[in-house]
């Protein structure tokens, strides 16, 4: 077992992609390549006498079809697949949940907010960026090579998605599931994705976290420009309060990336504090009046290029909408509509 940071590590090396490992009874660990600076999501397998529930999917790759059909024909124990379940709308996790509800004849479970959301987005598929999309990036300083840029990638979410199934199963806050012989409470947290579902097994103390708890980066806590005022920091932030009151200190915490761990309320703690931290260094540098686009370098260690924009635009801008929501900061737009941003 390794130590970082208040955290251990019970599993000193994560499974080589395609390869299932066992980190508790019936739960085992399963890796998949992403085609991303973060280079792998970590998926789930939980076996019971009926047979296996997934949790989560993996994007929807070629590589990613191949390793499943290794898991298929080599790792189920003559069982078949019965539960799908989809903790939030991105592709890495959603990606393939048609693809494997046709290839076991299941019904896909997620949330309903995060269901909606990923169908919606997904009908944005090779259409024209909306004027309301470009604006709001212009307002925030965005150049015009960057909102060309934009222009052509934009609706590319659904390109990395298997079609959706046209109907699911709900899943919520307060019901639960049975996966490998127990039962796991359904835990809702919000910020990352609109409804992102986590999974408690009190009896087994292992917690399926999804990316509302990573035990070495930060989620993306992003507005975008369908909803331009929300406000997901004070969400996201909300939730990590609610974590560290709804899970046990010494929880066995599965997350979407990186390694398994212990030293979940840590984690949650340093996590707050990070946001804290940043909401004090934005204060700090808005005494003269910046652009959102002028604030990267307080949030932000890596350069921010074009591939990254929407990102940082999106997370920047979370901390700037806090932050008015709590009257210490006010909007200047210029003539330009180029807002600017100064603390009162």
């Amino acid at each position: 077992m390794t130590t970082t940071n208040a955290l251990q590590f019970p599993i000193s090396e994560a499974p080589a992609m395609g390869q299932p490992l066992k980190v508790a009874e019936g739960v085992y660990w399963l890796r998949m390549p992403l085609p991303f600076a973060l280079n792998h999501i970590n998926l789930w397998l939980l076996e019971d006498h009926r047979g296996w529930t997934i949790v989560d999917t993996g994007i929807n790759t070629s590589a990613c079809k191949e390793l499943w059909q290794q898991v298929f024909d080599h790792h189920l124990n003559n069982k078949p697949v019965h539960q799908l379940i989809v903790t939030h709308l991105h592709p890495d996790h959603v990606g393939l949940a048609g693809w494997i509800c046709e290839r076991w004849g299941l019904q896909l479970q997620m949330s309903r907010t995060d269901y909606i959301t990923c169908k919606v987005l997904m009908s944005d598929t090779s259409q024209p960026a909306p004027k309301a999309a470009v604006d709001f990036y212009q307002r925030a300083g965005a150049t015009d090579e960057q909102l060309a840029y934009y222009k052509t990638k934009f609706g590319g979410y659904g390109k990395s998605i298997y079609p959706m199934p046209d109907s699911y199963v709900r899943l919520q806050e307060g019901l639960s599931v049975t996966m490998a012989g127990h039962r796991w409470e359904i835990i809702v947290g919000r910020g990352h994705a609109p409804e992102h579902v986590c999974l408690l097994c009190p009896e087994l103390n292992v917690f399926i976290s999804g990316d509302q708890l990573l035990p070495t980066i930060s989620s993306n806590v992003s507005v975008w420009p369908v909803e331009p005022n929300a406000d997901p920091l004070k969400d996201w932030l909300d939730s990590c309060a609610m974590l560290q009151h709804r899970i046990p200190a010494d929880v066995l915490v599965l997350p979407s990336h990186g390694q398994v761990f212990f030293g979940a309320h840590n984690r949650l703690q340093r996590l707050i504090e990070g946001h804290e931290k940043s909401l004090m260094k934005l204060l700090e540098t808005c005494q003269q009046p910046q652009r959102n686009v002028d604030l990267f370098s307080q949030l932000f260690r890596r350069p921010i290029n074009n591939d990254l924009l929407t990102l940082a635009v999106g997370e920047t801008q979370a901390h700037l909408n806090y932050l008015i929501s709590k009257n210490k900061l006010q909007r200047i737009p210029d003539h330009q509509d180029v807002v600017w941003y100064q603390t009162l």
